[in-house]
C-alpha cells in the first residue's frame, strides 16, 4: 500500500474506534436516559434474602462489611448472611465468628471451603445452604450507600419480568490520574439506560441478586469464566427476564492502593471471557437485548483492537517521515489532558493486554491486592 492509502486507513480505523463508541453512548443517553421504567414496582415488596459474602484473606475488612450489611432496615426475620470462606490463611472465619457471636440478632452461617478453587465455587457452596428466594451476592471491599439499599434493591422483584438486579458505583477514590472514576460516571450513564431498554450484560459485585429459581434453573453460577455475576444475568436476560441496575441502588467500591493496572486487567479479562461465550448464546437473545450484547460484544472483544492497528500504522507512517501521521499523533499528548479520552485509552489498553493475557491464565483465583 501507498502511504496515503495507510494513512487512510489508520484515520478510518481511529473512526470507527471512536464513532462506534460515542454514538451509542449518545443514543443512549438521549433515546433511554430519561425514559421512565417499564416495571411496575412495589417498594413494600419483602422476601426472604440470602446475602452471600465469599471470603479470601479479608480479615481487614470482614467485619465491617458485616457491619454494613447490619446497618441494613430489612426484616431480620426475613435476611440470612452466609459467609462462604476460601481456606484464609489470616483468621478471616474467626473474624466472622467473633462477629455472630456479638449480632446473635442476625442469622449468620459460616462455610469452611477446604481449598481456594474461585469465587464461582464458592457461590455455588453458599448456594446449598441459602433459604431466601432472593440470592444478593455482594463482595468485601464493596460499601452499600445507605440504610435502604438492600430494601430498594430486592423492591424491583416485585414485577415478576425481573430476574437479576445490581447497583450503580461510585470509586472511593478517583484512581490514577483520575481514570477510575472517569471510567464509572461513563458507564454509570451505560448501564441505566441499557437496563431501561431491555437488560444490561454487566453486572457489578458489589451487590447482585437473582431469583433463587432462576439460579438453580441455569445450574447456579458459572465456573469456567471469572465473570460470574455479569454472565449469570446475561443468562438470565436470555431466557426472557430483565437484569438491570437501578439507580436507587448505590454502592461504594474500594480501588486498590497497588497494583491498579493488574486489577483493571484482571476485571478486563473476565469481561473479555464473558463476550466471548455469550456471542455463542445469541441466538436466544429476545427483543430488545440482541443489540445491546452485539454492541457491548464489539466494544469489548473488536474495538480495542482498531485503535491499537490506527496507532501502530501512524507510528509506522511517522517513522517513514509522514507529516500528517506525525501530526496525528502529536495530537493525541494534549488530548490525554482530558481525563474522559485518558479513561477510554486506558480502558482499550487494559482490554487489549487482557485478551493476550486470557491465552495462557483466565484468573479464576488471584492473588489479594491491597486496597484502600
Amino acid at each position: 500500500m501507498t502511504p496515503d492509502l495507510l494513512l487512510t486507513v489508520a484515520v478510518g480505523l481511529a473512526f470507527v474506534h471512536f464513532g462506534i463508541p460515542l454514538a451509542y453512548y449518545y443514543y443512549l443517553k438521549k433515546q433511554w436516559l430519561n425514559k421512565p421504567w417499564n416495571i411496575k414496582k412495589d417498594p413494600g415488596y419483602k422476601p426472604e434474602v440470602s446475602i452471600i459474602v465469599p471470603t479470601y484473606n479479608e480479615a481487614g475488612l470482614i467485619e465491617s462489611k458485616l457491619d454494613d450489611l447490619a446497618r441494613q432496615d430489612y426484616p431480620r426475620e426475613l435476611l440470612e448472611i452466609i459467609v462462604v470462606d476460601s481456606a484464609s490463611t489470616d483468621g478471616t472465619p474467626e473474624k466472622v465468628e467473633e462477629w455472630a457471636r456479638r449480632n446473635p440478632e442476625l442469622k449468620l452461617v459460616l462455610i469452611r471451603e477446604p481449598a481456594r478453587r474461585g469465587k464461582a465455587y464458592a457461590l455455588n457452596q453458599a448456594l446449598k445452604h441459602a433459604t431466601g428466594d432472593i440470592i444478593v451476592v455482594t463482595d468485601v471491599d464493596a460499601t452499600w450507600s445507605s440504610s435502604n439499599t438492600l430494601s430498594n434493591a430486592v423492591s424491583w422483584f416485585s414485577d415478576p419480568t425481573v430476574g437479576a438486579i445490581t447497583c450503580l458505583k461510585i470509586p472511593a477514590d478517583k484512581g490514577l490520574m483520575s481514570v477510575e472514576e472517569g471510567y464509572r460516571e461513563f458507564y454509570n450513564i451505560v448501564r441505566l439506560p441499557e437496563s431501561k431498554k431491555h437488560s444490561t450484560p454487566v453486572f457489578h459485585g458489589e451487590l447482585a441478586a437473582f431469583r433463587r429459581a432462576l439460579l438453580e434453573e441455569l445450574g447456579s453460577f458459572p465456573t469456567d469464566i471469572g465473570a460470574d455475576d455479569s454472565h449469570t444475568a446475561t443468562r438470565v436476560a436470555l431466557i426472557g427476564y430483565r437484569s438491570i441496575a437501578v439507580d436507587n441502588a448505590w454502592c461504594v467500591e474500594k480501588v486498590p492502593h497497588k497494583a491498579y493496572h493488574a486489577w483493571r486487567i484482571r476485571r478486563a479479562q473476565h469481561l473479555v471471557q464473558h463476550f466471548a461465550k455469550t456471542l455463542r448464546l445469541l441466538r436466544r437473545a429476545p427483543r430488545g437485548l440482541k443489540s445491546i450484547i452485539l454492541v457491548e460484544a464489539w466494544l469489548h472483544l473488536v474495538n480495542p483492537w482498531l485503535l491499537l492497528a490506527s496507532t501502530l500504522l501512524l507510528l509506522y507512517l511517522a517513522i517513514k517521515g509522514s507529516a500528517p501521521a506525525l501530526a496525528l499523533l502529536a495530537l493525541g499528548a494534549p488530548l490525554l489532558m482530558l481525563k474522559p479520552f485518558r479513561t477510554w485509552v486506558a480502558a482499550q489498553t487494559y482490554l487489549v493486554i487482557a485478551t493476550l493475557r486470557n491465552m495462557w491464565t483466565k484468573e479464576i483465583a488471584w492473588e489479594k491486592q491491597e486496597k484502600r
